[in-house]
């Protein structure tokens, strides 16, 4: 799946539509516990990269200055068993994409009906128009001591961001494929 041009509605995801047996539990694990859970529809899992669609999960709205989520925005979020990161489709409400936010994680895990992602606190803002690209809270993940207890994760979640950044500046047709 390639990413949607500025103007893109939410993708048709007709062949996958889920049903009630097809809902995950996504939990976002942060620091050691469990930051927040929230219901899924598994649109695919292929034995790698796993797709979800799931509503704005927080309560109320949230402004981070560059992008406002809030109730009726849509999340078609992009897991990888073997990828350090995750790539998340924002939608409003009327389904025009706000852009895409990208959270540097381990390798998504799935047990049963539970898809647990630990996240890594960097994250990359990449708006609809791929004017905007923003590298986020280097300075948590440099508080999270990460680099001491566990370098070898640190170095993959700087490759990770580096990476994602790189996909977003390329601005080809599919700079942030998610295959």
């Amino acid at each position: 799946m390639s990413a949607p041009s500025a103007d893109a509605t939410e993708p048709d995801v007709t062949e996958a539509e889920p049903d009630a047996a097809a809902t995950l539990e996504v939990a976002l694990v942060k620091a050691g516990r469990t930051k927040i859970r929230y219901p899924a529809a598994l649109l695919r899992d292929d034995g790698n990269h796993l797709t979800v669609r799931a509503p704005w999960a927080a309560p109320g709205a949230r402004d981070f200055g560059f992008v406002r989520f809030e109730p009726g925005d849509v999340f078609v979020e992009h897991y990888w068993r073997d990828r350090w990161y995750a790539i998340k489709e924002v939608y409003a409400a009327d389904g025009s994409l706000k852009g895409w936010y990208c959270d540097v994680t381990r390798p998504a895990v799935r047990e049963g009906a539970v898809l647990t992602v630990v996240d890594l606190d960097l994250d990359l803002w990449v708006s609809a128009d791929r004017g905007t690209v923003l590298r986020l809270d280097e300075d948590e993940f440099a508080e999270s001591g990460l680099a001491t207890t566990d370098p070898e994760a640190a170095a993959a979640a700087v490759r990770a961001l580096d990476e994602l950044e790189a996909l977003a500046l390329s601005r080809a047709d599919d700079g942030l494929s998610c295959h």
